[in-house]
């Protein structure tokens, strides 16, 4: 397949006996993601050709997403995905606002500092999300970790085509 998939949830258990799957969200847009009649596709932790599913019917509890998936009858058809990914092609993803970014958009990302003449810190390796604001894991060419809160203060722009990220380093974030 050439075509890139983003994952929008985890498979994470089966629910019931009649083949539903409880889903992990790992999307902003879960509802339209899992609305009737959505195109999705199974990727196996163990490898192998991603396998194109439809969506039946969906409903949140408890955080998670019930889903029944067209092509999945039983407990024992859903059991074998158990800890697999959903995903999308990514023709499929929203158009976001200005200043708004997938995270594969800027997971890779070179980092370069605001100063004359512009310093290279690292790479962006992770984004974490513990509450207020996204915070940027940037690993530096010795391999120390930066953390930097994505908040306009620090983070100025944002070029997701030539991958390069400049921002100003506020006191105590080195």
């Amino acid at each position: 397949m050439s075509q890139k998939l983003i994952t929008v949830g985890k498979i994470v258990n089966t629910h019931g006996i009649r083949g539903e799957i409880k889903v992990m969200p790992h999307t902003d847009f879960a509802e339209q993601r899992f609305a009737k009649n959505s195109p999705l596709f199974i990727v196996l932790t163990k490898g192998g050709a991603p396998i194109p599913v439809t969506v039946e019917s969906s409903r949140l509890h408890k955080n998670m997403y019930i889903i029944k998936l067209k092509e999945i009858a039983s407990i024992n058809d859903a059991e074998k995905y158990k800890e697999s990914l959903l995903k999308i092609s990514e023709d499929l993803q929203e158009e976001l606002p200005d200043n708004e970014y997938y995270f594969h958009e800027i997971i890779g990302c070179r980092v370069v500092t605001d100063d004359e003449p512009a310093q290279e810190l690292g790479t962006i390796t992770e984004i974490l999300t513990p509450g207020a604001n996204d915070v940027w894991v940037v690993k530096t060419p010795k391999g120390k970790e930066v953390l930097l809160p994505s908040i306009p203060d620090v983070i100025l722009d944002v070029d997701k085509e030539a991958k390069i990220v400049r921002v100003h380093l506020m006191e105590g974030l080195l």
